[in-house]
């Protein structure tokens, strides 16, 4: 089984193969006993996995960095990952590749509607909540195929997940963040199957779903209960697909001025959410392909409010592959990964590319907004594409990018991990402003022996260079119950106070940001963004200090619902405080 399944297998093996298939697997895999946490015996790193690519670290500034596993087995490998408003992470990947390691409770089994015959009961868990200051895992109870779908936060915080696989591709189904709260699905739902399609958070708080295999267009997520009877198409979508598609999880970002920003191969446009009217296109990315199965990195820049709100943004677009790769992965050869990142200014007349070299090429990472608005890439692998054992020599160390260096010098190689994380793998910023690091499963199951990388189940937290532990002790800390309850308003004004201990702050040693965590998946965080506050009033109360900030003006700067609010002194972040931004 080896290779896409979702490019390959599904087409040929029809409904019927496709049961036998998934028959076969769960067969091999064997039956857990109910309520069990089962911890993989694993077997010793092969050849492939030796071949692991590892950077000097840049020891010149400091500290680079630490790692920590958090836990042995989470469950199920973290395909899919979001961080909750309620303090825990929500894990979880697909029905479709036989049991996990975690189990329903007793009597809380799943019909399984690919089972021989259809409609056995699977009582493996495919999603969990995981609290990641513990360790603790609940399973939660997934009815649809979630494999390779798309999700985003609504304003009260409420996860709103989209499409997936088979009987899950029109799905919509919402997570509550709460500790009692399980999935509630909504199925016939969507106009056009939503299977590697990526959802947007618009500034009315409504969702687009966008792309997705076959899917050449984009529709507004419908509210529970209520369904879709057609799409929007996007040409740029059927024209950029080829023939291993290279156009699936299209890079989607809310431009400061409400217009969208959509790439998709290696082209680019700007468009209008309410009618789909292209707006302008935007020069081509040349030297391979980003999206999946090629899936390099992107991010919308931090937008520093201080600078004013007139403001316009840049996207950064990092690694990828050959157009090729997944076709030669057939033939078991692995071309390098695309080493290039791309900058652009998508709302400036006659934009250009500004390009510049990662130390070393990644497909399938991670980029995520860092609480200081530089970005960390983490994950992923030097040789290959996306795709079941299509992946090769894995990049253990992550980068620091400085987004306001100059080229040349913005890239810095930190303390690498011992695990491989390569197809499947996620990572998500924490409260605490660690980074949490999970998944990895280039297997078309879960398989720990005789692979060249073993399913991972372990939980890792990597600590930033920012948290240094000569640092610790002078950490700033916001007082929680200085942080109005009512979040923030549009336009008004915001404030808390923080202790500094054991150091004086002056207003010049401030930055406070607000980040709204993402949906991630198969190298894409979707809805990333962090904003930079404008500081109006600064009082020092002895060890404490009154600070207050300007909120954003408008939802295209800040879509409503709840962000991580840190203050940085001297460019060291607080724990962060749950703020709502709201009208």
């Amino acid at each position: 089984m080896r290779g896409i399944f979702s490019l390959t297998m599904a087409p040929l093996l029809g409904v019927a193969g496709a049961l036998l298939a998934l028959a076969a697997v769960c067969a091999a895999q064997g039956q857990l006993q109910p309520g069990l946490l089962r911890v993989p015996d694993r077997s010793p790193p092969t050849k492939a996995f030796l071949d692991k690519l590892v950077l000097p670290v840049d020891n010149a500034a400091g500290f680079a960095g630490s790692w920590n596993i958090l836990s042995e087995n989470a469950g199920v490998s973290a395909m899919h990952l979001v961080i909750m408003r309620h303090g825990k992470a929500v894990m979880f990947d697909t029905t479709t590749t036989g049991p996990s390691l975690s189990t329903l409770p007793a009597g809380n089994c799943r019909p399984d509607p690919r089972s021989v015959p259809p409609g056995a009961p699977d009582c493996s868990a495919h999603a969990v909540e995981f609290d990641y200051n513990t360790g603790a895992v609940r399973p939660l109870k997934i009815l649809t195929d979630t494999w390779c779908s798309s999700g985003a936060f609504d304003p009260e915080g409420m996860l709103v997940q989209t499409g997936g696989y088979f009987e899950g591709v029109k799905v919509v189904r919402h997570l509550s963040p709460t500790v009692t709260s399980d999935w509630k699905e909504f199925p016939n739902t969507l106009a056009d199957g939503r299977w590697y399609g990526t959802q947007l958070v618009l500034p009315d708080g409504r969702f687009i779903v966008v792309g997705g295999r076959r899917a050449f267009s984009y529709e507004f997520v419908p509210a529970a209960g209520q369904a879709n009877t057609q799409a929007t198409p996007i040409p740029l979508l059927r024209d950029t697909t080829d023939d291993v598609e290279n156009n699936l999880y299209p890079f989607v970002h809310l431009l400061p001025d409400g217009t969208v920003f959509l790439f998709a191969n290696d082209r680019s446009i700007v468009f209008n959410p309410a009618n789909g009217q292209v707006l302008r296109e935007l020069p081509k990315l040349h030297g391979g392909a980003r999206n999946y199965p090629a899936s390099g990195m992107s991010a919308l820049l931090p937008l520093d409010l201080r600078r004013g709100e007139r403001l316009s943004a840049e996207v950064i677009v990092c690694g990828g592959a050959p157009k090729e790769a997944f076709k030669v992965g057939e033939q078991n050869r692995f071309p390098p990964a695309l080493r290039d990142c791309g900058r652009i200014n998508p709302s400036k007349p006659g934009a250009r590319w500004s390009l510049d070299d990662m130390p070393v090429g990644r497909v399938m990472g991670d980029m995520l907004i860092l609480p200081t608005g530089d970005l960390l890439m983490i994950n992923g692998a030097g040789q290959g594409c996306s795709g079941w054992a299509f992946g090769r020599q894995p990049v253990l160390s992550p980068i620091l990018y400085s987004v306001r260096k100059p080229r040349g010098q913005r890239f810095r190689a930190l303390v690498p991990s011992a695990i491989p994380r390569m197809y499947h793998a996620t990572s998500a910023v924490l409260p605490d402003a660690t980074v949490l690091v999970a998944g990895s499963n280039t297997n078309s199951a879960y398989n720990f022996a005789g692979v060249d990388f073993p399913t991972e189940v372990r939980v890792e937290r990597f600590t930033p260079p920012y948290l240094a532990p000569e640092l610790l002790a002078t950490r700033p800390d916001i007082d929680i119950a200085s942080v109005p309850g009512n979040g923030m308003k549009y336009g008004g004004k915001f404030a808390f106070r923080f202790l500094a201990p054991g150091q004086p702050v002056a207003e010049p040693d401030l930055k406070v940001t607000m980040y709204a965590p993402p949906f991630t998946t198969h190298g894409f965080s979707m809805n990333q963004r962090l904003l930079v506050l404008q500081v109006v009033l600064f009082k020092p109360e002895g060890q404490r200090y009154k600070i207050t900030v300007q909120a954003p003006t408008n939802p295209a700067l800040a879509p409503p619902g709840y962000y991580l609010v840190f203050v940085l002194v001297k460019g060291v972040p607080s724990k962060a405080a749950w703020v709502k931004i709201h009208p």
